[in-house]
């Protein structure tokens, strides 16, 4: 819903800021690795995930993109939720951790507060793998002006497909320049 919010920092802990923008002010749950980039502005950006649960709505912010996409490749993981995920993130970098799923290092993670080796063994092999694709093919950066074949590689890409697969599925269409992006999506995934 809030892809990031910008604005001033009126408010700052380890755990918890509160961020004013446009006359609002937002309460952000934060990691302590985004904490310590943050600790020493006055201004900034975080990237934003709305939890959304029967008894309230909760916002966490990122420092950056790709630990808001751990973040959320974590909570997809069952036994794992917005409290054991942050805490990860908190402990480890989002290096450690990949380093650690990559090494299968379960002994890592098991020294996180929350994270039993059944839970460990669970995030190594859901994630392993995934979260080094992630960094090359999920976080594309948006130019300003794209052309109909780049917005239709970000859609693809929002839809879950490797980039590399997407950018195959585009190149196999002949007539991609007179198409419009819808129809260029719905043909490349026919394609794919």
């Amino acid at each position: 819903m809030y892809a990031f919010l910008e604005g001033d920092l009126v408010y700052k802990s380890p755990s918890l800021l509160y961020l004013a923008t446009c006359g609002v002010g937002y309460e952000i749950n934060i990691t302590l690795q985004t904490y310590s980039k943050i600790v020493n502005l006055e201004h900034c950006r975080l990237y934003t995930h709305l939890q959304i649960r029967e008894d309230a709505w909760v916002m966490y912010g990122f420092a950056d993109e790709e630990e808001r996409a751990t973040f959320r490749q974590l909570l997809n993981i069952n036994g794992v939720g917005s409290a054991t995920a942050r805490i990860i993130l908190s402990s480890l970098t989002t290096d450690e951790l990949e380093s650690a799923i990559s090494r299968e290092d379960s002994k890592t993670l098991e020294k996180v507060k929350g994270i039993g080796n059944k839970t460990a063994q669970r995030i190594i092999l859901e994630l392993k793998g995934k979260i080094l694709r992630q960094k090359d093919s999920s976080l594309i950066s948006v130019p300003k002006h794209n052309t109909i074949p780049e917005d239709a590689l970000i859609a693809l890409v929002n839809l879950g497909i490797s980039k590399a697969m997407a950018e195959n599925a585009i190149k196999k269409i002949t007539n991609s320049s007179t198409l419009t992006v819808e129809e260029l999506i719905k043909q490349a995934l026919r394609a794919l």
